[in-house]
Parts: structure tokens; sequence; C-alpha cells
């Protein structure tokens, strides 16, 4: 063997367990393979080093001056390694996870629940940036995105957190006047400017023609705000009644009418398939799957 050259790696880890062992079998235990494994992967650091490394007595296994001489070396080895790869993994398991998410999902679901997962990871901070532009991980310093859309994203990991429902929705001094679905185009309809299909997708579950004629309305960048602004009296706004549920028991926000239809959209979890198993993001992921199930199985129309 070249002098340059290390023998293979899993010889060397095979030798150190028998060597601290000073026994085939118990190294096999410990390394998850049988004790023929163990003593083939020593006879080949043997063969390749050009000395035994063991004498092989009748009922006991002691090690050579050869042997002697590398296997602290070889422990000290394993040890620095082990310690190494733990300092990773300690540290992927903590600082800092950014995620860029829809500001409606950060303020109607997200925040309220931060708590519970701030309790069950004290040691992962989140840093959260509120956008709705398409995330190129590559190039942009998140970690993750939760987004609103048709899914799966092939080309990222992507978990589905819930479909998204859509109703109109105002205040009380409106409520009292829409009795049915044509009473909304009576007043502005407000619109997210990120979604323009919305109402459609409402209107024609409605039986109502999406085109015709609307009064003249406000334009937002978000459902949120634009639910905000119907629950000044502004208008009408179409949105999700589970994620304005304090809103709607504090009865400042009024969901008029029974009929909710789905969006079609859903929202996702989104990060880089090479991230997905990193022990902060799973961590992440797995509570945020978790803490959404309820609304995954929730019938639309219980919505």
């Amino acid at each position: 063997m070249s002098l340059n050259r290390l023998p293979p790696l899993g010889s060397l880890r095979a030798f150190e367990a028998a060597a601290r062992h000073l026994s085939f079998t118990k190294a096999a235990e410990e390394l998850g393979v049988t004790q023929a494994a163990v003593s083939h992967q020593v006879k080949t650091l043997e063969d390749s080093l050009g000395t035994k490394l063991f004498r092989r007595l009748t009922r006991a296994l002691t090690l050579t001056d050869a042997g002697s001489s590398l296997a602290p070396e070889l422990g000290e080895a394993f040890e620095r390694m082990t310690r190494a790869v733990q300092r990773v993994q300690e540290r992927e398991a903590h600082g800092t996870l950014r995620v860029s998410l829809l500001y409606t999902f950060a303020l109607a679901y997200l925040v309220p629940r931060l708590g519970h997962f701030s309790s069950r990871h004290p040691a992962i901070d989140l840093k959260l940036e509120t956008n709705s532009r398409v995330i190129d991980f590559d190039r942009e310093p998140f970690d993750a995105a939760i987004r609103y859309g048709r899914g799966p994203y092939p080309s990222l990991h992507a978990d589905l957190l819930f479909p998204d429902a859509l109703t109109p929705l105002c205040a009380p001094a409106l409520a009292r006047k829409i009795k049915k679905p044509a009473d909304v185009m009576n007043y502005k309809l407000l619109d997210d400017q990120n979604f323009w299909d919305d109402w459609a997708v409402w209107l024609v579950a409605a039986g109502l023609d999406p085109k015709a004629p609307r009064q003249r309305t406000t334009v937002f960048d978000s459902t949120r705000l634009a639910v905000e602004a119907a629950m000044e009296g502004l208008g009408v706004a179409l949105g999700a009644p589970f994620l304005f549920e304090s809103e709607i028991k504090s009865g400042r926000l009024v969901q008029p009418l029974k009929l909710v239809v789905p969006a079609g959209k859903s929202y996702w979890l989104v990060c880089p398939k090479r991230d997905a198993e990193r022990p902060n993001m799973l961590a992440f992921r797995q509570w945020l799957v978790e803490e959404t199930r309820g609304l995954r199985e929730r019938k639309i129309e219980d919505a």
C-alpha cells in the first residue's frame, strides 16, 4: 500500500472497535454487523499494512505491538470525528431559520401560534419576512417559504399545510343588508392584487356573473389588509373564515352567507430538497404540519 494512501475507513473502524473491546463479537454488536464482517475487515487492514494487529488465541484476543501502537491513535481520531459531527448537528439544530411568508398567513395564523413552537424548540430562532414574491433559494438568504398556490412545486420539497376557502366577509352593518349572494354586488368588492380571480371563483359558485358591472373598489396587496378594510365598512372582502376566527368571534367581522367554496389553492411550506431533513428545518416542518392538521382535515363547507 502507498504510504500516502489510507486503508479503507471501514477496516480502520472495525479494528478500533475490536481493539477497544478485545472482541470481534462485541465490536460487531457495536457496529451493527456480523462477527465475520468484523474479522474480514480486520484481515483486510492487516493485509494492507503488511503486519498482524491481533494475536488470535483459543479463548482470547490480544494486540500485537503494531496493534497496540495503532489502536490509541485511531481511537482518538474517531473520537475527534465524532465530536466534529456532533458540533455540526448541534449547530444545525440551533441558530436561526429564515422564513419568507405571506402577510395574511403571518398575522392570521402563524404569529398567534409561535409561542407553541418556541416552547417546543427554544434553541431555534425564527426570522420571518413577509413578501409575496417567488423565492430563489440559491440567491436569497431564506431557508424556507410559506406560499399560496396550486402546488406541488416539484423542484422543491413541499409540505401541504391546508387548502384555502373563500366566502364574503364584512362589517356587521353591511352584513345585515346581505341576505343572498347577489346582494354582495351592491357593495365594493375588495380585491387582493395577488389573487384577482378569487372573486370570480366565488361568484361563479354562487351562480352569479363574474363579469357583471361592479362598483369601483380598492385593491390591496394582501387579503389581511382587504379584511381590515372590510371591518372598517369600506366594502366586502373575500377570505377563509377560519383564518379570521378571532375577528369574527369579537363581532368586528361577519360572515353574512353560508356559501364557502374551495379556492383551488392551498398554503404550502417549501424549502430546497437538500435542506428538508436538516435538524432545525425538520423540526419546523414537523411542527407546522402537525399544527395545521385540523385545517387539512376540515371540510370546506364546515370552514
